[in-house]
Order: C-alpha cells, then sequence, then structure tokens
C-alpha cells in the first residue's frame, strides 16, 4: 500500500456513506466483514452471500450453489435500490470480476457505490478461520484472496466507486463509526415558500424586475450593482439554470444569484449554459455558440477572482432539488421520477439536457421526448430549457422557460400557491433558432381531463390494490374493491372535473357502559380526553343525507377551475348526482350560489367558488326507495301480522291454554313496530321541488387557493350560520362546546343529548374544535364521533333492539374496524382537498378520492 493511502486510510474512520445506494465490503475470509456489517447497518441492510447460500441450499458453505446464491444477491440488491433503500454486500469481492456485476446493478439504478475495505494481516485472517468450523478450506485460499486484495485497492475508484475507505487491521476497523449521508439533490428539509424563477440567460434588468415585483429588497456594492435580495417574508427564490448566455449582462446575473445563495436567500441548480460554461472556464475546448462568446466577452471585462467564484459557484450545483417534503422537484430541464433524488451521468444529462433522441431538428436544435406527457409523479416538477409562449402545468410539471431573451417574458412560480408571476422582456436581445411556440409535447395533451384512466388511481394492478401517500402516512385500499369503485366513478359520477373530495364515513362512539343504551357522549368526551384532545364541538347530527356542493361564482369561475357551461353541481358520498332531475339539480344550485352571495362569502373568501359539505334534508329526498322497501314494508308486514298473532293468542288464553307470555312478547313487539315507524317518519315530508328541502352545511371543505382543514370549527359553524341567515333553503345546525376534562362540562352535555333524542333528533356528533387536522397524543385525531339516540337506533338494529338479550349481544360490537376505516378516509380526504388546493393535475386529485370510494366496500358492519 502506497504513503498517500495509508495517509487517507488513517483519517477514514469516520466513513459517510448514501443513505440510499451500494456499499460492498471488499476483505479476506475472516477480516470481520460480517462483525463490521451487524455492528454498523441494520440487518435488513446487509446482503450475505451466506445467507443467499444457505437459502437456496440449506447449506451455507455449499460452493456449487454459489452461482444461484450470487444470482439471489443481485437480485435483492437491485430490488433495494429501485426502492431508493441501501444495499450493504457482505461477501469477500476481492475479484474485479464480482465487484463489476455489483456496479453494474448500481449504475442501472443510478445511485452512488461505497467500497469499504477491510485489511487485516493473513496471520489473523488465517488464526479466525481455524476458530470457525464450517470453514475447511486451506491457507492457500486466504493467500490467494490477499493477493487479489492487494491489487484490487489500487484501481476501485478507476473501477466506478464514488468513494473508497481502506481499513488497515483490527484496531482501526473497530475504531471505525459509519454517517449515513442524504443524497446531494435530498433537501426536503426546506418547505418554502418558494418562488421559482426561469431562465434567465443574463437578462439582468428583467430579474431585478421580477424580484421586485415578488417583494425582494436588493443589496448592492458600491458601484451600485445588485448583490443580493431578502424577501421580507423569509421565502426562497429557486434558480432552474441558464443564468448565462445570450443576454446582455451575464456577470451581472451571475453576481446577484450568486450573491442571494451565499446569503441562504436562494437556491440554483445549473442549466447547460453554465455545464459549457465550466469547461470553458476550465481551459477546455468548447465551441462559443449559443451566446457563449458574448458571455466570455463580459466576463472577460471582469476580475480574474470573480471569474473564479462564477468557477465555483458553477461547479458546485447539484443537478436537481427535492424540496418541501418531495412535493417539488426543481430540475433545469425537468427530470422523471425514476431519477429523483437518484446520482449518476444519466441523471445528470436528464437533469441538463432533457430526454433527447441524438438527433436534431430542421433548426439544428436536439430533437426531445416528451417525458412530461407521461409523467404521474407525487411531486410537482419545475423547469426550464424549452422556451414556451406561456408557462402551463401538465401532469404536475411545469415549464417556466417564456422565452425572456428571445423578447418573451420572465416567469417565476410562487410555491406552494401555484401562483405565476411574470415580466416582459425589455427587447428582443438574442433572435431564437426556432420560433417560440412550446415543447410538442405540450401542443396535444395524452388525453382530456375527464378521462379516467385506471392508471392514474393506482389500480393497474387489482389483485394488489392501491396505495395512496398522504401527509399523514400512507394509506391502502384493498384489491377486491378497486374494480368495483372504478365502475361507479367512471359510469355513474358527476364530471369527474367537480369531484375534488368524497366524505369520508364517521365511526361511532365506543360503546356505551349505560345499561340499556349502545351510545352516549361520555364515551366520545372520554375517547376523546384519552387522545389529548381538550376541547369539542358537540353539534346536532341531522338526519338527511350526505351532500357535497361546489358552487361558482360565474361562468368564468366554472370554465377556469370545472366545468364549462356549469355553475356548480351537488353530489352524494359516492360521487352520484344528488339529484336525478337535472332542472331541480340546477335549481339547488342557483339557490344555493345566492346564499353565498349574500353572505357575502365570495369577497370574505377571496374566492370565486366553494365547496360544502352538509346534509341535505329530507332523508326521503334521496332514500324514498329505501325507506319504503327497507321500513315502510316492515311496518306494515307487522302491522298486518302482529294484531292477527294477539287475537290468536287472546283465543287461545279464552281456551286456557298458557300464553301469556307469547301474548306479552306481542304486545311489546306491536309497541316496538309502532315506535320503529315513527322514527323513519319523522324524517320524512313530501317535497315539491325545491320546497320543502334544507340544505344544513357543517364544513367549508376548499375556496380557491384553499382548503380548510386546519379552520376550527367555530369558524365553519359561523358560515353556515351566516347562509343560514341568507336564505330559507339553508339550516344551521345547533352546537355546544365542551372541556372533555370538566366533568359538569360533559354532564351538561350529555343531558342536551338525552333532550334532542328524547324530542325526535338523531342525536350528535363531537368533533375536535380545533377542526379536521386536530391532532392527539398519536397523530391525527378522528374527525367526528357520532353519538345517536335510543330510538333512532331502532332503524338501525332493527324495532326490538332494546330487549335485554338482544342488547346484550350487540354490547359486543367491535367498532375498532370502522374507525380504522374512518381514519383512512378522512387521511384521504384531506389529501385530496390539499392537492387541490394546490392545483394539482385532476388525476392527482383522483388518486385519494378513488382510494375513499374503494374503501367503501371493504367488509365492516354497516350498522356502526
Amino acid at each position: 500500500m502506497s504513503t498517500n493511502e495509508k495517509a487517507g486510510t488513517a483519517a477514514a474512520r469516520v466513513l459517510g456513506v448514501p443513505e440510499m445506494g451500494l456499499v460492498v465490503l471488499v476483505g479476506v475470509s475472516g477480516a470481520g466483514k460480517s462483525t463490521f456489517a451487524a455492528k454498523h447497518f441494520a440487518s435488513t441492510q446487509v446482503i450475505s452471500s451466506d445467507h443467499c447460500r444457505g437459502l437456496v441450499s440449506d447449506d451455507e458453505n455449499d460452493q456449487s450453489a454459489s452461482a444461484d446464491a450470487f444470482s439471489l444477491l443481485h437480485t435483492v440488491v437491485d430490488i433495494r435500490l429501485r426502492r431508493g433503500l441501501l444495499a450493504v454486500v457482505d461477501a469477500t469481492n476481492v475479484q474485479a470480476g464480482a465487484r463489476q456485476d455489483l456496479l453494474r446493478v448500481a449504475k442501472a439504478n443510478d445511485v452512488l457505490s461505497t467500497a469499504i475495505v477491510l485489511d487485516v494481516p493473513e496471520a489473523l485472517a488465517r488464526e479466525r478461520n481455524r476458530d470457525r468450523p464450517d470453514r475447511d478450506f486451506g491457507d492457500h485460499v486466504i493467500r490467494r484472496q490477499r493477493r487479489d486484495l492487494r491489487q484490487s485497492v489500487k484501481r476501485l475508484r478507476r473501477e466506478g466507486f464514488r468513494k473508497v475507505y481502506v481499513l488497515s487491521g483490527p484496531e482501526e476497523i473497530d475504531a471505525a463509526t459509519v454517517e449515513l449521508e442524504r443524497a446531494w439533490p435530498d433537501r426536503k428539509e426546506l418547505t418554502g415558500p418558494f418562488d421559482v424563477v426561469g431562465d434567465v440567460h443574463g437578462c439582468r434588468e428583467e430579474l431585478e424586475e421580477l424580484l421586485g415585483d415578488l417583494g425582494y429588497a436588493f443589496s448592492r456594492d458600491g458601484l451600485g450593482r445588485p448583490v443580493g435580495a431578502r424577501h421580507p417574508e423569509g421565502r426562497t427564490a429557486v434558480f432552474v439554470g441558464d443564468l448565462v448566455d445570450r443576454g446582455p449582462d451575464s456577470p451581472g446575473v451571475l453576481r446577484l444569484v450568486m450573491g442571494m445563495v451565499a446569503d441562504g436567500d436562494a437556491l440554483c441548480v445549473p442549466g447547460n449554459h453554465e455545464n459549457k460554461l465550466i469547461r470553458v472556464l476550465r481551459g477546455g475546448r468548447a465551441r462559443l455558440t449559443h451566446g457563449l462568446a458574448e458571455t466570455m466577452e463580459q466576463l472577460g471585462r471582469e476580475s480574474e477572482e470573480f471569474r473564479e467564484r462564477v468557477l465555483d459557484f458553477c461547479d458546485g450545483l447539484v443537478s436537481h432539488l427535492i424540496l418541501d417534503g418531495g412535493r417539488l422537484v426543481v430540475a433545469h430541464a425537468g427530470l422523471k421520477e425514476a431519477y429523483h433524488g437518484r446520482a449518476s451521468g444519466r441523471v445528470r444529462s436528464f437533469a441538463l439536457y432533457g430526454d433527447t433522441t441524438g438527433e436534431t431538428d430542421e433548426y439544428g436544435l436536439p430533437v426531445r421526448l416528451p417525458w412530461a406527457r407521461e409523467y404521474r409523479g407525487r411531486a410537482a416538477v419545475v423547469y426550464g430549457h424549452t422556451p414556451m409562449v406561456r408557462a402551463e402545468w401538465l401532469n404536475n410539471t411545469l415549464c417556466l422557460d417564456t422565452g425572456c431573451v428571445f423578447g418573451g417574458r420572465l416567469t417565476a412560480l410562487r410555491y406552494p400557491e401555484r401562483e405565476l408571476v411574470d415580466v416582459a422582456a425589455h427587447r428582443t436581445w438574442y433572435e431564437p433558432a426556432r420560433p417560440l411556440g412550446g415543447e410538442p409535447e405540450r401542443a396535444a395533451k395524452a388525453r382530456p381531463d375527464t378521462v379516467v384512466d385506471i392508471t392514474d388511481v393506482g389500480a393497474g394492478d387489482l389483485g394488489s390494490g392501491m396505495f395512496v401517500e398522504t401527509e399523514h402516512g400512507r394509506v391502502r385500499a384493498g384489491g377486491g374493491s378497486t374494480l368495483a369503485a372504478l365502475e361507479v366513478m367512471s359510469r355513474f359520477s358527476v364530471d369527474p372535473r367537480w369531484l375534488l373530495y368524497l366524505p369520508p364515513t364517521m365511526a361511532p362512539a365506543p360503546t356505551s357502559a349505560e345499561p340499556g343504551l349502545l351510545e352516549h357522549p361520555n364515551e366520545a368526551f372520554a375517547s376523546f380526553r384519552g387522545s389529548g384532545i381538550g376541547e369539542v364541538v358537540c353539534e346536532e347530527k341531522h338526519m338527511g343525507s350526505r351532500a357535497v356542493a361546489v358552487l361558482c361564482r360565474d361562468g368564468d369561475a366554472a370554465e377556469r377551475r370545472f366545468v364549462p357551461g356549469e355553475l356548480g353541481t351537488v353530489y352524494t358520498r359516492t360521487g352520484r348526482p344528488f339529484f336525478n332531475d337535472p332542472t331541480l339539480q340546477a335549481e339547488v344550485v342557483d339557490r344555493l350560489r345566492r346564499a353565498v352571495t349574500d353572505a357575502g362569502l365570495w369577497d370574505r373568501l377571496g374566492t370565486d367558488w366553494i365547496a360544502l359539505d352538509g346534509e341535505m334534508l329530507p332523508w326521503s329526498a334521496k332514500a324514498r326507495s329505501l325507506i319504503r322497501e327497507r321500513y315502510a314494508s316492515v311496518g306494515a308486514a307487522a302491522r298486518a301480522a302482529l294484531p292477527a298473532a294477539g287475537a290468536a293468542l287472546a283465543a287461545a288464553a279464552g281456551r286456557g291454554v298458557p300464553v301469556g307470555g307469547l301474548a306479552d312478547g306481542v304486545a311489546r313487539r306491536t309497541e316496538q313496530i309502532e315506535e320503529f315507524s315513527r322514527v323513519y317518519r319523522r324524517y320524512s315530508w313530501d317535497t315539491d321541488g325545491v320546497a320543502g328541502l334544507r340544505y344544513a352545511p357543517f364544513m367549508v371543505l376548499a375556496s380557491e387557493g384553499r382548503e380548510y382543514g386546519d379552520a376550527d370549527h367555530l369558524w365553519h359553524m359561523a358560515v353556515a350560520e351566516r347562509l343560514a341567515e341568507a336564505s330559507g333553503l339553508v339550516r344551521s345546525t345547533r352546537y355546544r362546546v365542551v372541556d372533555t376534562t370538566d366533568p359538569a362540562a360533559c354532564a351538561s352535555a350529555a343531558g342536551w343529548w338525552s333532550e334532542l333524542v328524547s324530542t325526535g333528533g338523531e342525536g350528535m356528533v363531537v368533533k375536535p374544535v380545533l377542526g379536521a387536522r386536530a391532532s392527539g397524543r398519536k397523530g391525527l385525531a378522528q374527525p367526528g364521533l357520532k353519538v345517536r339516540g335510543p330510538e333512532y337506533l331502532r332503524i338501525v338494529y332493527g324495532p326490538d333492539y332494546t330487549d335485554p338479550e338482544r342488547m346484550e349481544v350487540l354490547k359486543d360490537r367491535d367498532v375498532g374496524r370502522k374507525s380504522g376505516l374512518a381514519m383512512r378516509e378522512h387521511k384521504l380526504g384531506l389529501e385530496a382537498l390539499a392537492r387541490h388546493a394546490r392545483r394539482e393535475p385532476l388525476w392527482r386529485v383522483h388518486e385519494p378520492v378513488f382510494a375513499v370510494l374503494a374503501l367503501e366496500s371493504e367488509p365492516v358492519d354497516p350498522r356502526l
């Protein structure tokens, strides 16, 4: 080993290893590789050749199984790297061929490779192998392995390992520590807000104007040149590259951007023009075309120190950035999802130049493949590189290059608001080789937004179901439920452009300990108290049908955000039109729109559309056939049969037959069936068109640019009251605020519940005051627990459910499955609203909406 290698080894006691990538342990048998791997890595991260040999042969020392063992090892490594995980290979790896096979797997997955060499004295390795009864090979094997190792150390970097650590001797091996390093592009901890700026190309004046419009304040040097800019609200600028070439002042743009980055006020990724500039500044050969000659002439008037700063800055830029918890990716020419967070020449080339064919078009420009047309990634990808007439979203991607240097505009995206801000070019600084017109991929989208594709909602493999990533964790919908959900959404739903949300199911309170009651407010209060929720709101529960109303202020709003030619819709929990009669639907929408107008909510919320969640009353407005077939038929049959049974029993009693118990039972059933009938009749009344209908909103779901899951329920109740004051169609909801830690407050609320249910009310819903995004000790809290009255529950569990023997059975009901379902659907609902507020593409919004629909067919007791 050379002196330089020994010096490097001595300093390499802290081993930096990429948290996503390949680690290859290199050492002779007995070097301690397995011990080292077990000490520094999780057992799931380590793939051992011995273990793989045992898996395929039941004998870890069966050398005849080595080919199959390494085939399995390479497969596992490939899967882990493809999934973005760390793979640590525990094998001798002293031969170049073995390492090359692993490096090919890493290269195919665009990850970095690290070699850790454990170099121990040959005598120690021989001694360790003699102490192991499973090692019966001779000393010549160790000697040959060590010879291969000595030859390997010199060429590991040339083979393709990005990092090489050589640990000499057991002391140095034992003293070493391993630190996992994030990938260079991984800046997920930066959540913004951001202002992403398109290709500047030396247009300093336009950049200053744009940053000024965005609210940045400049700092200047002694010559009055801008050397920094800071936003008073802490926003961060993000530049997509191509700062230089073609424009009048590339040094001025660099001076400003470098200052902002140095001060922590900006981030930047490299463009292909910076990449070419680096080569020239290093003294390499490059054709001075596409504006590079002008940039070099401009930089020639700057100091050598400034040119060195420019070289260091451009050379230090990372190919792409992953921001905001993985929700935003910035790359100069864009980046398909498989490359996000990866590091390779292929990834960097894609980020700098896009997906090209290697050919040129009639203008001499590269022919690019339409990667954005098929993009379906979770992250929004914002990029530049290809001049467009205007910036437009396509499949969660946005090109910000609007050709400022060619006389177009300089454009920025305000994120997460998804607002575009632009300024006009002061003049045409450079004549474009190809007229501005937009990428071919944006001339025709792959399909219209109204078409629901099975792959867009994650249901391509119906057997495995679908997984949806939400900000509150991953939610799975089983494979058996996705096909039915797809049929409902594609055949029966409202126009999918309206479908921004489906309401989640609601869990009941835990079963009551009160004698003769299945549900009581005390259990709801105790449940929230146990979750760390100290204050709840108790809302009167309306006996109606769940209805989501999406309303637009005017036709322009409808055309811009939803469906041209319509002003709103009302749909059910499963996304179907609430009213079968389009005329009635339009009249209800019109009345609700007028209520929003008269309540002043358009201006108050700063929006031209609004989505509400509520109940449409009466229950019979939607459930008339259900009432007639399931409830009224039971009552009618009982009223026909029970009197006859009573008469027969009375006659038998007259003859001296001892039927008193049976007669009492029939009398009790008669009374119960009348109670049963009174319940469903109470929630039914005749309506004539809109007359007789009532809509009781209890939550504002969303408006332009935001969703209201973080608004407390008192705010939502106040909005509902304003709407009720403005329209007779809208009904307000009675409610009370309760401190769950105050026994007197809980008792008073329970008394109010008793009053509600004793006078014909269905019951109440208990919700955290802080709103739908309220969290308790274990994360996101249940959005609400329903507490239904004993008489209402007759139509759920049957007329005779209060009989002691039936009540005893029902008391054992398990509400846990229903609670879990409600929480999963709640997470999906919040995710759908958040994606819609961020103006993500329709297929992204539909993914969680579709998952809610799929979960609705999961096997859960429908009575809960």
